[in-house]
């Protein structure tokens, strides 16, 4: 009977993690539909938009609880961790593909290890430092590739690429923040309320300081490229955030963790559907990326046990 549940628990885990890698590794090409017509301002902030409007219920019911210096936490949380990475990425992805957008995306875990270490006194292993070496190596590849297949020179880099790496950054400063000034909170309830903070900075915004109203309605594919962003607000953060909490329950942070390396094969083949061509130095330069992102997590994953299905 026991050995069942732990099948069970184990089936149902996996599925949870095929399940947020297909929404996480699809927000890349959704943004890029998004951009078709909107700029990448209006998309940014109509993402914080649909993502804060759906938490309303679980954000605003919480507020009451909170005391000053939660609520300016929150800001900062609000800010770093989901208001400016959705314009980060979407500004981005006017210069990259969607597909290397997701492959750079996949160094946020070790951001999270090198901010903690560095801000938050947090200790770094020899295998963290060399896996964050071998990843950035794998990135001044990506961001050298030339049409030609070669590399470029420092001139010919892709300077749009330090967008996303800017924004992996805030992620990891993001999540230190949360394991280390919040403890009462849980996880979903920080990111619900956290949007909740900044939504109406990014609606004022959409709705005063940009024609995203007017392109709704008149530019053709208006409401089809709203369409793809209120899935990418929705659907990739608000719904996936719930079932990324499930995981973590039913598994371990660290199993869920792991949905990093299967984010990229996602984008990239998405990517690749779309008509996105990729080089033999990009498809080096993402191996690099991969192996670089794992060997600085491999001594976390290899502690993954069943401890959570005897809670069940």
């Amino acid at each position: 009977m026991n050995q069942d549940i732990r099948k069970e628990g184990a089936l149902k885990s996996w599925l949870f993690l095929v399940l947020l890698a297909l929404i996480w590794g699809s927000s890349f090409i959704l943004i890029k539909r998004g951009l078709l017509v909107f700029s990448p301002g209006e998309v940014g902030a109509y993402r914080i938009v649909s993502a804060g409007l759906v938490l309303v219920p679980l954000s605003v019911s919480k507020l009451k609880n909170l005391n000053r210096r939660q609520v300016g936490n929150l800001i900062i949380v609000g800010f770093v961790g989901s208001f400016i990475p959705a314009f980060l990425f979407a500004k981005a992805q006017t210069q990259l593909s969607s597909s290397l957008t997701g492959v750079l995306n996949a160094l946020t875990p070790l951001c999270v290890v090198m901010v903690g270490a560095v801000f938050f006194k947090s200790r770094i292993t020899r295998r963290n430092a060399f896996g964050l070496l071998i990843a950035f190596i794998g990135v001044g590849i990506l961001i050298t590739v030339r049409e030609g297949g070669g590399l470029g020179t420092f001139a010919q880099i892709n300077a749009y690429a330090f967008l996303v790496l800017l924004a992996t950054l805030c992620y990891g400063i993001n999540l230190n923040i949360i394991k280390y000034w919040f403890v009462a909170l849980k996880p979903v309830e920080i990111t619900a309320i956290s949007l909740l903070m900044v939504l109406p900075l990014a609606s004022l915004y959409l709705f005063l300081f940009t024609d995203f109203s007017f392109k709704l309605v008149h530019v053709e594919g208006g409401y089809l490229a709203a369409g793809y962003i209120t899935i990418l607000g929705v659907v990739g953060t608000a719904i996936a955030l719930i079932l990324f909490n499930i995981l973590v329950k039913i598994a371990t942070p660290v199993f869920a963790s792991s949905v990093t390396y299967l984010i990229p094969i996602v984008a990239v083949l998405w990517g690749v559907w779309d008509g996105e061509v990729l080089l033999m130095g990009h498809y080096i330069g993402i191996s690099v990326v991969i192996f670089g992102v794992w060997i600085g997590n491999r001594n976390a994953r290899a502690r993954i046990t069943n401890s959570n299905i005897e809670n069940k």
